[in-house]
């Protein structure tokens, strides 16, 4: 065979390998992961993304300089089916997913996450309840969120336990059909203003029981005798968020008010996290991207040596770092949230999707700060 010949054989050879590549990879193209948005989740994004521009940024400032609780800016939320939106249909909700209550807590957190944190505070509350409750109590409870705007709060953390919930030291104690509740709960948001809240206790007297049998979860309706709400906490940011202590002396709760059985309160706070998490990253993503977008407006006005700091490399760095973190993040943020919709396990990347958006915002205001410069450290701009 000639040399000519031999040639034409391998071109044409790796043509027939060539397309046969093309194919497959456009075979599993066809059966790939959608980025694409519905109809209907785009709706509610724009519906979040006007609102946020409409109610919230215009008098974010207001509520985070004197720590006045956004009530007005709630209600108009509540109206528009932006609060309370994981509730199901057969208890007068939306019955959201989490991928769509992740794109509306974005959208609301880039307008001021004082206002999204008390907004999202609802659903915390709520994801026990809609995961273990019985009939009777999603009707009563759930079905109170959706008649009136009212807000509700999730009491797990202590003084002295956080993340460590396996450390709390609430009691919860049976005498007859009901049970008496001590002890205090720390950094609640909506504490001073919960309808009810969700109240993670300990049941078990043998301190040797392991958590997931030694803790039990109750509805607890606020205005129970026994219950005091500490001062409002004057944080380092969201301020128009209402942060307290909340205090359980003696508290009688009926056994009707038990979120599943005695004993599985540690199951059902952890697998409301599965919920939860991704919406506070999402919220994250949201103060990154507001971080972003006000840092990049002031890099294209402000000028120095002649040109706009946005094109010097250590600014631009910066902003496309700034870039980069967000879009990582919000995947984390997605992915999670799909795989709970599709009631996959979540617990790794919900953790890792909080993790991560967290660290990201963070590292996006103190960035934000370089960029303005001096002006970053006065309160008269926006970061």
């Amino acid at each position: 065979m000639s040399a000519s010949s031999l040639l034409l054989k391998r071109v044409a050879s790796a043509s027939t390998t060539t397309a046969s590549v093309r194919r497959a990879f456009s075979a599993t193209a066809a059966r790939a992961v959608s980025f694409e948005l519905s109809d209907t989740q785009k709706e509610f994004q724009d519906l979040a993304r006007k609102f946020t521009a409409e109610h919230i940024i215009p008098k974010a400032r207001h509520h985070d300089l004197t720590g006045e609780y956004p009530t007005d800016i709630i209600k108009a939320a509540w109206d528009l089916g932006l609060v309370n939106t994981h509730i199901p249909e057969a208890y007068g909700g939306l019955g959201l997913g989490v991928m769509d209550g992740a794109l509306i807590s974005e959208e609301l957190a880039f307008g001021c996450t004082g206002i999204q944190t008390a907004i999202e505070a609802n659903g915390l509350a709520e994801a026990p309840v809609i995961l273990a409750a019985n009939d009777a109590q999603k009707k009563k409870y759930l079905g109170r969120m959706t008649e009136e705007p009212i807000m509700a709060a999730y009491c797990v953390t202590e003084p002295g336990a956080g993340s460590d919930v396996a450390g709390l030291r609430t009691t919860a104690v049976k005498k007859g059909d009901k049970y008496v509740i001590n002890g205090s709960k720390m950094w609640i948001t909506n504490g001073g203003k919960a309808n009810w809240y969700f109240v993670l206790a300990r049941t078990a007297t043998d301190p040797k029981t392991p958590a997931g049998k030694a803790f039990t979860g109750f509805i607890v309706d606020a205005d129970t005798a026994g219950i005091s709400v500490g001062r409002k906490e004057i944080n380092m940011g969201q301020r128009a968020s209402d942060t307290r202590a909340v205090t359980f002396e003696d508290v009688v709760v009926p056994a009707e008010n038990v979120l599943g059985t005695e004993g599985a309160g540690f199951k059902i706070a952890m697998g409301a996290f599965d919920t939860t998490r991704p919406l506070v990253a999402a919220a994250a993503v949201g103060l990154a991207r507001r971080c972003l977008h006000e840092a990049a407006t002031y890099a294209a006005q402000r000028k120095t040596m002649g040109t706009p700091i946005m094109n010097h490399q250590a600014v631009a760095f910066m902003l496309a770092d700034m870039a980069m973190g967000i879009e990582a993040s919000r995947l984390l943020v997605w992915r999670s949230a799909t795989l709970r919709d599709a009631k996959q396990p979540n617990t790794y990347y919900a953790s890792a999707a909080k993790c991560m958006a967290a660290d990201v915002a963070n590292k996006c205001a103190t960035d934000a700060v370089q960029v303005f410069g001096g002006n970053g450290f006065n309160t008269e701009y926006p970061v």
